[in-house]
């Protein structure tokens, strides 16, 4: 059966999931890239960007996991890139390079049309303008039967969240504190939503939880 998935979303001890102050030189918001360091030393996220070696314990089970039997993936705008209000050009292509780690389609919330964009390796980005239900709706179609990955950011997760809309969330909790920026849980009341924590493992990197709808 088709689910709808959060992967790999990584917050700090203090409840966030970004940084604050997001810019071209801190796509993860100030002091968000340490959230993360628990993915960049796996075997699966050395190979998405062509570096050899990588860890292939726990973290990279997660990591590796959150590919599977994916067939498109749902984007907030701040994902896609640091442009804010109208596209001024099209030269802005992601975070990524000509080749993003994507290879489906990647439907992106946005409030400003824009062509697809295809990229190397099969991905092409979907600019989506009336919302998050209609980009999850777009996806479940492109994904052809595979699941839907929601990737963020926390905004986008949210949604999902409120309108029960997200069968699995995978949350990495870094042991890192940020201070500020975008809480992942707030005002989203997990409990009355109908989830419930499937899932527990703690490494010396993060203690990752899988959260899941009740059936």
């Amino acid at each position: 059966m088709q689910r709808v998935r959060v992967e790999s979303f990584s917050v700090s001890v203090d409840g966030f999931g970004a940084g604050p102050d997001q810019s071209p030189e801190e796509p993860l918001g100030v002091g968000g890239k340490a959230l993360h360091r628990w993915a960049f030393t796996t075997r699966t996220f050395r190979r998405m960007f062509g570096q050899d070696g990588g860890e292939t314990g726990a973290d990279d089970r997660f990591a590796a996991r959150g590919f599977e039997n994916v067939g498109a993936w749902v984007l907030g705008r701040n994902m896609f890139g640091p442009v804010r209000g109208p596209w001024p050009d099209e030269s802005w292509k992601g975070w990524w390079g000509d080749t993003p780690p994507y290879h489906c389609p990647v439907f992106v919330l946005t409030h400003h049309p824009r062509p697809p964009l295809e990229m190397d390796g099969g991905t092409v980005f979907h600019f989506v303008t009336d919302g998050f239900v209609a980009a999850l709706r777009q996806a479940k179609v492109a994904a052809r039967g595979k699941d839907v990955r929601v990737g963020g950011g926390v905004s986008t997760i949210q949604q999902g969240l409120r309108a029960g809309l997200i069968d699995e969330l995978h949350i990495a909790i870094s042991p890192v504190l940020l201070g500020g920026g975008e809480r992942l849980f707030d005002g989203v009341d997990l409990v009355s939503l109908g989830y419930e924590c499937a899932e527990q493992v703690g490494t010396p990197h993060a203690t990752h939880v899988v959260l899941r709808r009740k059936a």
